[in-house]
């Protein structure tokens, strides 16, 4: 009868695991199938066209020169291989300033009609409406609505939406925001984490050692959006105050609640990895008339550096992924950084503040899920890099 228990937990147990494990590669599927939609989408707002008159030799445009004309910023069609004259600028509000409600019809039903005048009579015109109203004797050109290519979006440096009449969905402000908040977060929280894992490895009494333990890993539990509250009432008036800054929201203030929040993670690995120093190699050490610091430095330290490491790794990862607190004290600027003391935007933070206005199957939509494809080769690369680092400390330790 126990035999058969055994048996039975054994299969469960598989069972379980493997249910699991496939429960995960398909939510990976459907995570990369869902982002991977973006590169077969329009650069112009799906369900809409741009048209210019038919004498324009302008056959397509980019999206970034799409958003300069829209923003007039560009304003001469030379600019974008075209004749040396002004753009005008159309969009199907402004078609009261150039027909009358007669001609548009009682039910609007001539608007159709009156577009394919607009932009027939108006050589240098750019016109920007949805796709229904283009008639099948359409006096303009539509032009090539060209696709969101994968060069766009990874090295593209604007992220943008909502823009009309062409959302740019640039990666690199937001990549370059986690990395900039993550990496000054393991700046700040790796020296005091390390020294507060030497200081309960091998300077506190065990007494103190119990009642400092628990109280640190109890760090990690608290809410994030309780360290976003504590960032946004003290540290983000403190950095405004001290830089001198219109805003304390930056990229700084990110990385100081970051560091705060992965301590914990950093000081409990740091610690067993210094704790599981031979004690045969500190006796010899100390035998040989070393002081406890150069055992310390020289010996404890050296032979725990993966497990430091690991730590330090685990740290990142940790504040990589991390969304609420980022949220409420980075200032959420989607802008390429060229400081900690400017407002960034992280990739958790985009995808948590934009979901729930994203219309769901948009390119909106779709580069959000993309965004986390691109969070989920991090922590990938995150998490092997802990994997070959602990096998190697325990390879050393054999």
């Amino acid at each position: 009868m126990k035999k058969v228990l055994t048996v039975m937990m054994e299969k469960l147990l598989m069972i379980s695991g493997f249910a699991t494990s496939l429960i995960i590669l398909l939510i990976v599927i459907f995570l990369f199938k869902e982002g991977a939609g973006l590169f077969s989408s329009p650069d112009v707002e799906e369900g809409y066209v741009l048209a210019v008159n038919k004498e324009n030799r302008v056959a397509k445009l980019s999206p970034n020169d799409i958003l300069n004309i829209f923003d007039a910023e560009i304003v001469n069609w030379k600019a974008v291989g075209g004749p040396d004259a002004d753009i005008l600028v159309f969009r199907l509000s402004d078609l009261t300033n150039y027909v009358s409600e007669e001609e548009l019809g009682a039910d609007l039903e001539n608007i159709p009609q009156c577009l394919s005048k607009v932009v027939a009579e108006h050589p240098h015109i750019i016109a920007y409406f949805p796709e229904q109203y283009v008639s099948e004797d359409f006096g303009g050109r539509i032009l090539d609505k060209g696709r969101i290519t994968p060069a766009q979006f990874f090295i593209g440096k604007q992220w943008y939406p909502t823009s009309q009449p062409s959302p740019l969905y640039g990666l690199l402000p937001l990549l370059l925001g986690t990395l900039w908040v993550s990496l000054g977060a393991i700046l700040i929280a790796l020296p005091f984490g390390l020294a507060v894992a030497i200081y309960l490895a091998e300077l506190a009494d065990e007494r103190l050692r119990k009642i400092l333990k628990p109280i640190i890993e109890l760090l990690a539990g608290i809410p994030s959006v309780v360290y976003g509250f504590f960032g946004l009432v003290v540290i983000v008036p403190m950095i405004q105050k001290i830089f001198s800054l219109p805003v304390g929201e930056t990229g700084l203030a990110g990385s100081i609640i970051l560091a705060i929040m992965a301590l914990p993670t950093i000081i409990t690995v740091a610690e067993d990895a210094i704790r599981s120093t031979p004690r045969v190699m500190k006796e010899s050490s100390l035998a040989l008339g070393a002081t406890h610091w150069q055992t310390i430095r020289k010996v404890v330290i050296p032979y725990s550096i993966s497990g430091i490491t690991a730590a330090a790794v685990l740290g990142i990862g940790r504040a990589i992924g991390e969304t609420m607190a980022v949220l409420m004290v980075t200032g959420n600027a989607a802008v390429m950084p060229t400081t900690l003391l400017e407002p960034v935007r992280t990739i958790p933070a985009t995808i948590a503040a934009e979901l729930g206005e994203a219309p769901a199957g948009g390119t909106h939509y779709e580069a959000l899920f993309l965004l986390g494809c691109v969070l989920f080769l991090l922590t990938l690369i995150i998490s092997i890099t802990v994997e070959v680092i602990s096998s190697r400390n325990r390879k050393q330790s054999i």
